[in-house]
């Protein structure tokens, strides 16, 4: 893949490693200085975490997250040229802690079992997924969970949610929510 599809890892067992994606329009990897304020939000160290990146994309921030001792790392693309950069990434990293999963987001939730610490939500920014994300999160939010979500701008958030910290890099608005009811 041309040098244009690379993304560096910024922390962690990796930090400046590269990571190869597909070219497309819709997939653009969250950008290192947003990602350097979403670890030091989330406090740098995931070591013993459990995390989900559900539109994976480009892999930054789950392997990110891996990179920085996440115990267990499961992301999730539905893209098959997108799933194999990933799948290549992982071995090229020896990534064991990253379990990659070939399916839609909506359905991965609506099927999974699994509950998580961190969960990132970085869609297509135009494809209006968060509304019907929003219901499915709580069965999969380990107490005192966060979820990342990225986009053109903020979600509106269903009651009992809440905006921990937000910001904003150019047209990229992003923020970490938490659940104030159980």
């Amino acid at each position: 893949m041309a040098r244009a599809n690379r993304v560096r890892i910024i922390g962690g067992e990796w930090r400046s490693r590269q990571i190869a994606f597909i070219p497309r329009t819709d997939l653009r990897p969250t950008p290192d200085r947003v990602r350097e304020t979403l670890f030091n939000w989330l406090g740098q160290d995931l070591t013993g975490k459990t995390c989900l990146d559900l539109f994976a994309g480009s892999g930054a921030l789950g392997f990110e997250a891996a990179s920085r001792g996440a115990r267990r790392v499961v992301m999730v693309e539905s893209d098959a040229a997108a799933f194999r950069a990933l799948q290549a990434s992982r071995v090229a990293l020896d990534a064991s802690p990253v379990e990659l999963r070939k399916a839609d987001a909506l359905e991965f939730l609506r099927s999974d079992a699994g509950v998580y610490d961190v969960v990132f939500v970085d869609p297509p920014f135009k494809a209006g997924y968060w509304p019907r994300l929003a219901p499915l999160l709580p069965l999969h939010l380990a107490p005192g969970a966060l979820v990342y979500h990225e986009g053109a701008a903020p979600p509106d958030l269903p009651p009992g949610w809440e905006v921990w910290r937000q910001d904003r890099a150019g047209q990229v608005r992003y923020q970490l929510l938490k659940r104030t009811q159980p």
